[in-house]
């Protein structure tokens, strides 16, 4: 009898040594897999992964296609943020906070921010609430701000400074009834810093957002280090608060954002992960001039033992050959001279070609090129073939008088085209005198638009 109670309570434990994460996507969905990952600043870590099971209601009288997913977590599971990625893009994941709880929430799989509710999970369910509520009273004071920037003779102070109270209050509230809680430093963190009074111009009003967009957030709290809090924030900043339509005060405009976001942050290795990041998404519009800024000016300063090596050269290289580099040097042999491309001097702009006599476009397109330039002095080609061979190149070749030719013998492995991330042919770069790539047309219709300009 002791050995069966002693083999209950057993089991009993086990079953509360655990907690569970339940989600359900309340529409259907194109893929059956979910991902779990923990996440501690702009990484996210992996966790565990499960299988979508597909099911359908009946709502209304029609029926509908829905998912449903369980994680089960040990009792050790790190209390902290963590998320759920459905797809590779977004939208396609959602976050919630893990503090020694079962969570369970419902969302819409194409609108998960917007849609996201949980039904268990005090810490979860607080902040959801926390937002809805704020979020409807910032909304009013925004919309009372836009009517202020339409006509700045309507008296709106006694409305705005009502709708501020709310807001305050409302801060007050969920602040005390979040104490001791893991919650409260987002709570504490996601308050806006309202001016105290209202601005009657968007000059005005972006100034004092962009100064004070930071005040209530904790840089060296470590629960918001520990999330994506703070890096979401700094995208907001960045990328969307400071905004313009020109390009030269744009790139300005990025320059003092991220010395504004490094003069907050303390934790080097946070430091360390947010440059990363944003060199990232500067890497997703080719960016050069940001990315170099970035590593020139932060990432090149941090202590030797944070700085990767391997992180610095594989960006670099795949921007080797992006607008605005200098593209990278090569040599060969031409009538018994070598030759460079850094030390052309015979034009005022290049053509740097790739191409290969075993591509029916290069055949196409190199004889219309030649036409084209054939009184453009200016301009001089380089243009460089990858071969298998040397046959049919020789030949070519022939038919291009007082253009520089190059053999690329190896196609596709060939160590030069490999450096210019060469994928297809014809491949074309424009260069200035001082070889800098000042375009990248996609067709030889591109390339004639871009050269009759110049």
């Amino acid at each position: 009898m002791k050995k069966l109670l002693a083999f209950i309570f057993l089991i009993s434990s086990f079953a509360q040594a655990q907690f569970t994460i339940n989600g359900t996507l309340t529409h259907s969905l194109d893929t059956d897999w979910v991902i779990l990952y923990s996440i501690e600043g702009s990484r996210q870590l992996f966790v565990q992964n499960t299988n979508i099971k597909k099911d359908s209601v009946v709502i209304d009288g029609k029926s509908q296609a829905i998912g449903t997913f369980q994680f089960t977590l040990p009792l050790d599971t790190k209390i902290g943020s963590y998320r759920i990625k459905y797809r590779t893009t977004d939208p396609g994941f959602v976050d919630f906070i893990f503090n020694k709880e079962n969570v369970s929430f419902t969302f819409h799989p194409d609108y998960p921010e917007q849609t996201v509710l949980f039904s268990e999970s005090k810490e979860n369910i607080l902040y959801k609430n926390y937002l809805i509520e704020i979020s409807a009273q910032q909304q009013k004071l925004d919309s009372l701000q836009v009517v202020a920037f339409r006509d700045e003779q309507l008296d709106l102070e006694a409305n705005y400074k009502k709708i501020l109270a709310e807001i305050n209050s409302i801060q007050t509230t969920y602040l005390d009834s979040t104490k001791e809680m893991y919650v409260q430093p987002f709570i504490k963190a996601t308050l806006r810093a309202n001016p105290s009074e209202i601005k009657t111009t968007p000059k005005e009003y972006l100034s004092n957002m962009r100064t004070t967009f930071f005040d209530n957030m904790d840089f060296a709290n470590t629960t918001l280090l520990n999330s994506s809090f703070l890096v979401d924030r700094i995208t907001d900043y960045v990328f969307y608060i400071n905004y313009s339509e020109d390009q030269e005060t744009q790139q300005k405009l990025y320059k003092e954002s991220i010395e504004t976001v490094f003069s907050k942050i303390k934790d080097v290795n946070f430091k360390k992960d947010v440059i990363e990041f944003l060199i990232g998404q500067f890497e997703e519009n080719k960016n050069v001039e940001m990315i170099d800024h970035l590593f020139d000016d932060y990432y090149n300063k941090l202590p030797k033992s944070l700085q990767s090596e391997k992180f610095k050269s594989e960006k670099l290289t795949l921007l080797a050959t992006e607008i605005g580099r200098t593209a990278p040097n090569f040599s060969w042999k031409e009538n018994g001279e070598t030759l460079q491309l850094a030390t052309l001097k015979d034009a005022k702009n290049y053509v740097l070609v790739f191409w290969s006599t075993d591509c029916s476009h290069c055949l196409k397109e190199i004889p219309e090129l030649y036409q084209f330039l054939q009184e453009k002095n200016n301009i001089k080609v380089v243009a460089f073939s990858l071969e298998r061979n040397d046959f049919g190149w020789k030949n070519m070749k022939k038919t291009l008088p007082n253009w520089r030719h190059i053999l690329g013998l190896n196609k596709w492995e060939n160590k030069i085209a490999r450096t210019y991330n060469i994928n297809a042919t014809p491949t074309y770069f424009v260069l200035n005198a001082d070889k800098e790539i000042i375009a990248k047309p996609d067709e030889l219709k591109e390339l004639k638009a871009f050269l009759e300009k110049l």
